[in-house]
């Protein structure tokens, strides 16, 4: 095989027999000089790259990394102790829901309210048009709205507070102001006022109401108070007398027997005595009077005018 050149100026044409050795060896030559350059340019381009990064400015992106992954780390720790922080306040939230449905539960069973109208066991009822998306809810906003939510529960927890010792000031009220009968099974067998004495005929002051009941049958407290009498008493026989408070007492005679002594604390519809017939009585009757003040009123206003 033959190997053509020619010369760019002289246009001189010549001819290589690539079979020559001569030929061979020159070809040889001229392809380890242009490897042999390649590889000392490579050589010095890679020394020159070498040399335009120092040691030290690796070492500082190396520090500078770690830095990094040591903030990103702190970020991690700080937005888990506030997702922590919002765990607890949703808990005490939960914790004041169940005091406030708990609260409201029990005052609707003291004012008799319909359960059915406020069950504090279902969510209260809500809706809405749904026209607008809303805005999605972000952390620092998470955390303002559970400030406001947290005051408002607060507040309604105050407020359902003062409600309930109202009602139950209201309630003791009622229980230590007399009302009602203190015998259920029985009927007035006598009133309040002047009538003629059955001992004697004469015309007397009757001071209370006497209520006829077969003996042994129970009588009731009528008010909530503390037991001052408990024992004979001339002719009103074995008797109760009740302190009630704010001048009001009460008095049982004529029982049979005594269910409570002097200093009992006593409420509102407990038995204290049994019907009986002693003292001064024609027979098996209670006599009740209502004190104000330490002075004899009409019992009846307070046991109801249908017996």
């Amino acid at each position: 095989m033959n190997v053509i050149l020619v010369g760019r100026q002289s246009g001189r044409v010549k001819q290589f027999d690539l079979r020559h050795p001569l030929t061979i060896a020159a070809a040889v030559a001229i392809v380890g000089l242009i490897v042999g350059g390649a590889f000392s340019l490579g050589m010095r381009l890679g020394a020159r790259r070498s040399a335009s990064v120092p040691l030290h400015e690796l070492g500082g992106w190396s520090a500078e990394i770690g830095q990094q992954q040591a903030q990103l780390q702190q970020l991690r720790s700080n937005f888990q102790d506030k997702i922590d922080a919002l765990a607890l306040r949703v808990g005490q939230m939960d914790a004041s829901v169940i005091r406030l449905d708990a609260l409201g539960t029990r005052l609707v069973h003291m004012a008799n309210l319909d359960g059915r109208e406020f069950d504090f066991g279902q969510p209260p009822p809500q809706g809405g048009s749904g026209d607008s998306p809303g805005v999605p809810a972000q952390v620092p906003s998470l955390d303002t709205m559970i400030d406001r939510v947290q005051g408002e529960l607060a507040s309604r927890e105050q407020q359902l507070g003062v409600l309930e010792n109202l009602i139950l000031t209201r309630q003791l009220t009622k229980q230590v102001v007399p009302e009602g009968s203190p015998v259920q099974d029985g009927w007035i067998s006598s009133y309040y006022g002047d009538r003629p004495d059955p001992f004697t005929g004469f015309t007397e002051f009757h001071k209370g109401l006497d209520i006829a009941a077969p003996a042994g049958t129970r009588v009731e407290a009528v008010a909530a108070g503390l037991v001052t009498w408990a024992g004979p008493s001339s002719g009103y026989g074995n008797m109760v007398q009740i302190d009630h408070g704010n001048g009001l007492a009460t008095r049982y005679c004529h029982n049979e027997k005594l269910l409570v002594t002097v200093g009992d604390l006593v409420h509102k519809g407990q038995v204290i005595a049994l019907v009986g017939s002693t003292g001064r009585s024609t027979g098996p009757h209670l006599h009740f009077e209502v004190l104000k003040n330490g002075t004899e009123v009409n019992p009846l206003p307070y046991v109801g005018a249908e017996r």
